[in-house]
């Protein structure tokens, strides 16, 4: 199995070694062919893990690749961990990356950088399968990394214009913030376990729940607080939760594709992934539960608002992004980590969908973006309008659909939940049911239904994307509508994940909330008694009323209230923030070191300063050197009387 395993992690790397290496040589075609055939390869094998771990209820495997070095007694390893989670994540992960590639070739057809992207989105893939197998700390950082590295590569894709440059550097600084915190997580585990390895973390960390540090001088606080805290830092960058939320509407600078391949499966999902691996340490710290609770449900509410706003057809989708990360953050805060899993899975379907069919819109709006723009795009784009239909449908949790029994599962879990912060969570996934209806069908109706906005020469070349974008919105669109019907129940309450993640039983929501599951037609006829089903029709409801009946409304709402608005619109301010403090900070803190530290003191005092005190020096003493013979002879007979004299007084 370990082979298995090695080519289902491997298969997309050799696919971008030779599309980066040897594009040119191979051509569009070749390079297409060689990534697409490797992660098909490695979605074939996760297939038949997920079959194997969790249909036929194989044996756990946690095993030793490859020891990279050992110091002090302690072993830095490649290494694998397959187990239920990892299983879940795999078919995940390699079922969005593949339809991402096969859209790709219709999409990127005409970039001169086609080997390059294919190459880059390859690699992130690889990447995020090394972090997800991972059975080590040191692993998990390097996919973390890695995934990192390769979205800087990818947001910036288009590397001649200045937003792209703008936003990847953007996603790298913001990252490198929680990538920090993440850092020093893992330091302390390895300072106070001794060990990288999952196993012995986990083993060990119940013994740890009552030792305390000080990190502020007589204040002590749990180590194991202190840990889950500092790697939860590390997931608020790669999750965009706030304030590290900041990068991801940004990154839409890139093409569409890894919109959905970044935003939909992989790396924004990363942290979720994480925090649910890492169960066993959080569930021995209510604190850093209830701290990812209320960043969650802050995230949830507050992001979703800005959405409301956007004309961006690509920043609309990016927002609601946020706001379902928000979701599952809450989720994981309530210790409903299996419900935080299976939103994940549902929204990688339907927020892939939801990106790559804005991808198909703007091809054949000539890469126009602004849904002010649109309309009436329906007979033109039947295809399209379907999948978006149900992608806008899964997401609002409409009884029936993937994103209905995810989000309904995660508002009953807060709902029971007794954490520090709930009664605040709860609020924020209600009230975000209501927000991300009405911004999703508002982009929907401006987009597809209404008032024909586009320019005559648009109008005359609208037409239905090619099939290879159409058919991974088809195959999307299944899973959109399918999974959450028929994974509830194992993932939520059966023992699907009983292997690999750990509950403590006061802090059991989801068995609490299985105790009224009578089934998914029950479940659904439940939820549409509750008031998120009549929210998200009201949602829809008034983005009808808004946008096509009184699309005068608007306007109104927005001159009235020209305040909300503005901050909205500066995004609660925290741009000009970082712009101003946090990076115009940075830049004059480093300036202000170079003028004093480099400038003035190594190169002023040290370097130029000793040269011109050397020159000064033996400017002064070169006058001693007359070249007359007795006056050194003088000075010779000087020093002898002086030693003489220290010799016998001193």
């Amino acid at each position: 199995m370990e082979n298995l395993y090695l080519t289902l992690a491997l298969a997309p790397l050799v696919g971008a070694v030779i599309a980066g290496l040897f594009g040119k040589k191979i051509g569009r075609a070749g390079a297409h062919w060689v990534t697409t055939l490797g992660v098909a390869v490695s979605f074939a094998l996760s297939v038949f893990v997920f079959n194997d771990v969790i249909v036929e209820g194989a044996a756990v495997f946690n095993g030793t690749v490859y020891t990279w070095a050992v110091s002090d007694g302690i072993q830095f390893e490649v290494g694998f961990l397959i187990d239920s989670l990892t299983a879940v994540m795999l078919v995940v992960v390699t079922f969005v990356s593949l339809m991402v590639h096969i859209y790709t070739i219709g999409y990127m057809r005409d970039d001169d950088g086609y080997q390059r992207f294919f190459s880059y989105i390859s690699l992130f893939t690889f990447s995020m399968l090394m972090l997800v197998m991972a059975n080590n700390f040191m692993q998990l950082f390097f996919g973390w990394e890695a995934v990192g590295l390769v979205s800087y590569l990818l947001i910036g894709f288009w590397f001649k214009r200045e937003t792209a440059i703008y936003a990847n550097l953007k996603a790298f600084l913001v990252n490198r913030v929680g990538d920090f915190g993440f850092l020093l997580g893992i330091a302390a585990i390895l300072m106070y376990f001794n060990s990288l390895d999952y196993a012995d973390v986990f083993a060990a960390a119940p013994s740890m729940a009552g030792l305390t540090v000080e990190i502020i001088p007589g204040v002590e606080w749990s180590v194991l607080t202190m840990i889950c805290i500092l790697l939860f830092i590390g997931a608020m960058g790669k999750s965009a939760q706030v304030p590290l939320h900041v990068w991801l509407p940004d990154s839409m600078e890139g093409p569409t594709p890894i919109s959905a391949l970044i935003h939909a499966a992989t790396m924004v999902t990363a942290g979720i992934f994480m925090v649910a691996r890492m169960s066993p340490m959080f569930e021995l710290s209510e604190t850093a539960l209830s701290f990812v609770l209320v960043i969650g449900a802050i995230t949830a509410l507050f992001m979703g608002l800005l959405g409301i706003i956007q004309n961006d057809i690509k920043r609309v989708i990016a927002y609601s992004t946020l706001s379902q990360l928000g979701y599952m953050t809450v989720a994981l805060g309530v210790s409903a980590y299996a419900a935080g899993v299976f939103h994940l899975m549902t929204h990688a379907a339907f927020k892939a969908l939801l990106f790559l069919g804005a991808g198909s819109v703007i091809m054949a709006m000539h890469h126009k973006q602004d849904i002010r723009e649109m309309g009436g795009l329906r007979k033109y784009m039947p295809i399209t309008y379907i999948c978006m239909l149900i992608g806008s449908l899964a997401l609002i949790g409409f009884p029936g659909f993937s994103g209905f029994f995810s989000k309904d599962a995660i508002i009953e879990a807060v709902r029971a939940s007794d954490i520090p912060g709930a009664g605040f969570a709860y609020f924020a996934v209600v009230a975000g049911v209501f927000i991300t209806a009405f911004y999703s069908f508002r982009m929907f109706f401006l987009v597809f239904h209404g008032k024909e906005r586009m320019d005559e020469h648009t109008k005359k070349h609208l037409h239905e994307s090619p099939k290879v974008v159409t058919v991974p919105l088809i195959l999307l669109a299944i899973p959109s509508v399918l999974i959450g019907a028929f994974y509830i129940e194992p993932m939520l309450f059966g023992d699907l994940f009983a292997d690999a993640i750990h509950v403590k039983p006061e802090h059991d929501v989801l068995a609490t909330v299985g105790e009224i599951y009578t089934g998914v037609g029950g479940f659904m006829l439940h939820g549409m008694m509750t008031l998120p089903f009549w929210l998200a029709l009201a949602g829809v409801g008034t983005a009808a009323f808004f946008y096509l009946k009184r699309p005068d409304i608007p306007a109104m709402i927005k001159e009235k209230c020209s305040l909300i608005y503005t901050i909205l619109d500066k995004k609660y301010g925290c741009d000009d923030f970082n712009d101003t403090f946090f990076a115009g900070g940075s830049r004059g803190l480093g300036q202000f070191l170079w003028n004093i530290g480099d400038v003035k003191l190594i190169d002023g005092l040290m370097v130029n300063g000793t040269a011109k005190s050397v020159g000064w020096l033996s400017s002064k003493v070169r006058f001693s050197q007359t070249g007359y013979l007795y006056h050194y002879a003088f000075v010779m007979i000087i020093g002898l009387v002086v030693m003489v004299s220290w010799v016998s007084f001193g």
